[in-house]
This record gives C-alpha cells, structure tokens and sequence, in this order.
C-alpha cells in the first residue's frame, strides 16, 4: 500500500507530506472498514469465543504402545496417549518419535510426518487417542536398522519426551508417523 512498508509508522510519518498522511490514515480507515473491521473497536464475537480445553501436558499423559499390525508390505503400531488428569486437554498434530537402543542413543532418523490433516483432539479423563507409526514390512527398498528398544515420544505442543519400551524395527529408511487422533489412522 505504502512504499518501505517495512518501516516503522513513524518512519512512513515523516516521508509523507503532512496533508497526505490525514488522506493515508482515512484510506487506510475505508480499506478496514469495507473488510469489516472497525477501527479502535473489537467484536462482540472474538470477545465471547471460548477457549477450547489446555492442551495435554506430558504429565497429563500416559503414553504406551498398542496394536502392531501388518498389511500390504508395511507395519503399523500405534502410539497410545490416555488422559490420566481430572480434567479434560486437547491434542492437535503430530508427535515427535525416535527409535533409541538399550543405552538411549537415537538409531536413525526420527519419524516423518505422514502430512495427513489433522484436528484437535479433546481428551475427557481416562480416554485415549492414537497416533500410527509405520514402516515396511522387511527390507523391501533397503536394509534395516537393529531394533529398537524405546521409542523416545514427543506429545504434540511439548519439549518433554516419555521413553516407552518397544521393540521397533525401521526397514527400507521408512519411519512415519501420523497425527493423534481417534480413528487408528496414519
């Protein structure tokens, strides 16, 4: 709209002519105006919209593992987090997981994204969501890495990580992960 935008106001102030910065300011007031935002004045919907339930901390959070399954050349197994809290929390996204050995050291990458869409997830106390990790089924497009004694389990929207016993073995340089969710979904 104005040329060196990424000044500051007052910078943009003093490199206008003084009878243009009342005309900017009017224009500028129009352009809101017309998009449905008035100036200096909040909306009645913002200011009741409520706040959705915390998100789950790691404390919040009993992280274990579930089915392992096998189809079409790929294992699955999911990522289990219950609700351990009195209170209900959300999750939304994906966890961060890392295949470790027996001493903790990370064997591999960390798991990718599956870049499926995701929601929040709301968790009432004692309820669980997933989220599914998968590989292939055997070196089908390369070796694999040894097997995994922990998984290192990053809850969405935390720096804290949960260690979780499992024998996890990543072949063909396949280690994906999906969002959590309620569907057993990758």
């Amino acid at each position: 709209m104005f040329p060196h935008t990424r000044h500051s106001s007052l910078g943009l102030a003093r490199r206008l002519p003084r009878r243009g910065l009342p005309a900017a300011l009017a224009a500028v007031a129009a352009a809101l105006a017309t998009a449905g935002v008035a100036w200096g004045t909040t909306t009645a919907t913002a200011a009741a919209a409520p706040a959705g339930p915390r998100t789950c901390a790691l404390n919040d959070l009993y992280v274990s593992m579930g089915h392992k399954e096998g189809a079409a050349g790929s294992l699955y197994w999911s990522v289990v987090f219950t609700n351990t809290s009195s209170t209900k929390c959300a999750l939304r996204g994906y966890p961060g997981v890392s295949a470790l050995d027996t001493a903790h050291h990370r064997i591999g990458p960390a798991a990718t994204r599956s870049g499926t869409r995701y929601a929040t997830v709301t968790l009432t106390p004692a309820h669980t969501a997933t989220a599914v990790l998968r590989t292939t089924n055997g070196p089908i497009g390369g070796p694999c890495r040894p097997t995994a004694s922990y998984l290192r389990v990053y809850p969405p929207a935390s720096h804290t990580a949960v260690l979780v016993p499992a024998h996890w073995k990543t072949c063909s340089n396949i280690f994906e992960v999906g969002p959590v969710n309620t569907e057993g979904t990758i």
